[in-house]
């Protein structure tokens, strides 16, 4: 039996791909620290986790398809504290960030229509555009200029009669850029001019370092019936495995189709939309206290990535992310070989080959990501690690 065309061209996970070379690691006694995937260690917030201990329902039933009356009207409080003026309307919560995704893709685009998206970006967006029929068109950005975007001309070179909409992450995974305001003007003018949408993935939105600001599309005049923006409160509350996000847009008539996509799926989870209920009015206390401890550990990798000879690599200003363009030729191997071949005192490190996330052929292959995931006693040893395991690497393959 044949399998789908879909089916035989979904990418495999960037992230993901290595964990066999992990897992057989382990089994042999090796602790492995990983900082290939964006699973912070902070802790999920006392008021989230109170929710699973105290429920007490009898019944876990069916919720609306649009999300909780009650979270929808929190969200909206929420969304006001960053001066995004929204009504209940204008919300839907999905299953997580990744369904907000889909949906945003199957609510503008036919199938066969193109998204352009810069480009390294969030790999899984690859895998989104396969299922819903819909084609990635590169706009590639540079380490060597902070992956900053290009100027107009090449934006609008790459506009078709096929183009539905441009989509972009900010701050961005897996770059850590941040796009300034004038930035995010310059692109929803881009749009109205062309008349396309734009999905705007703003998941890291608390994560902005060096006095810099996250600017969402929604803070742009004249986007309404254009904009969409993508939310989650995995990286927020630490709370990946919740699966909660939501779609938002003050488009009236797309915001009723993304409801029925919504209805054909039911429904998202309910304790879980309790549980980040729950967080709405967290103290900024706590957003302060993560925010500087991500800035230490950002400030911590860069400073040990600078040691490294022949490297480039910019400081990131946002989420918790950092590409670095090695002195090697191919990072996928050198990923695998330091969770098959390379060990100090029984340890070594995962991180993420970055040419899984680029659409262009041939771009990223002596790049990595790097997540600054973990607290920095942990972060000084997965480093010495990469440093170590890196001269080991060029000594043997690239002489």
């Amino acid at each position: 039996m044949k399998l789908s065309k879909r089916a035989n061209e979904i990418q495999e996970s960037p992230i993901r791909k290595l964990m066999p070379f992990a897992n057989a690691a382990k089994a042999q006694g090796v602790h492995i620290y990983h900082l290939n995937i964006g699973q912070p260690d902070i802790e999920t917030p006392q008021e989230m986790r109170d929710v699973y201990r105290t429920f007490e329902d009898k019944v876990l039933a069916y919720g609306p398809s649009q999300g909780l009356d009650l979270y929808r009207s929190n969200l909206v409080r929420y969304y006001k504290k960053h001066n995004i003026a929204l009504t209940t309307d204008d919300i839907i919560v999905t299953t997580a960030g990744s369904e907000a995704l889909v949906f945003a893709l199957l609510v503008t685009c036919n199938p066969g229509d193109e998204v352009i998206v810069p480009e390294p970006f969030y790999a899984n967006y690859n895998g989104f555009a396969t299922m819903t029929g819909v084609k990635i068109v590169p706009l590639t950005t540079y380490a060597e200029n902070g992956f900053s975007l290009p100027g107009n001309e090449k934006i609008e070179a790459l506009i078709t009669d096929k183009t539905a909409a441009i989509m972009m992450c900010n701050p961005g995974n897996p770059t850590g850029a941040v796009y300034p305001k004038s930035e995010i003007a310059r692109i929803a003018n881009i749009a109205k001019k062309n008349n396309l949408y734009v999905i705007s993935d703003e998941v890291y939105r608390e994560f902005v370092y060096d006095g810099h600001a996250h600017t969402s599309i929604l803070d742009i005049e004249g986007m309404d019936e254009l904009g969409l923006m993508v939310d989650s409160i995995s990286k927020r509350y630490s709370a990946c495995g919740a699966r909660i996000g939501c779609l938002i847009s003050r488009n009236k008539d797309l915001m009723a189709s993304v409801l029925k996509f919504a209805q054909a799926r039911l429904c998202p989870p309910t304790i879980d939309q309790l549980a980040a209920n729950a967080c709405i009015d967290i103290e900024e206390e706590y957003f302060t206290n993560i925010i500087s401890e991500y800035d230490n550990r950002r400030n911590f990798v860069y400073e040990e990535l600078q040691k490294i000879d022949d490297i480039i690599c910019l400081k990131p200003t946002g989420a918790f992310y950092i590409i670095a363009k090695l002195p090697i030729s191919d990072a996928d191997h050198f990923a695998k070989w330091m969770l098959t071949d390379f060990r100090i005192d029984d340890e070594t490190l995962m991180f993420a080959p970055a040419a899984g996330f680029y659409a262009s052929e041939g771009l990223g292959k002596n790049e990595v990501r790097l997540a600054y995931i973990l607290n920095k006693d942990k972060l000084r040893k997965a480093m010495n690690i990469f440093q170590k395991g890196l001269e080991k690497y060029i000594e043997i393959f690239e002489k």
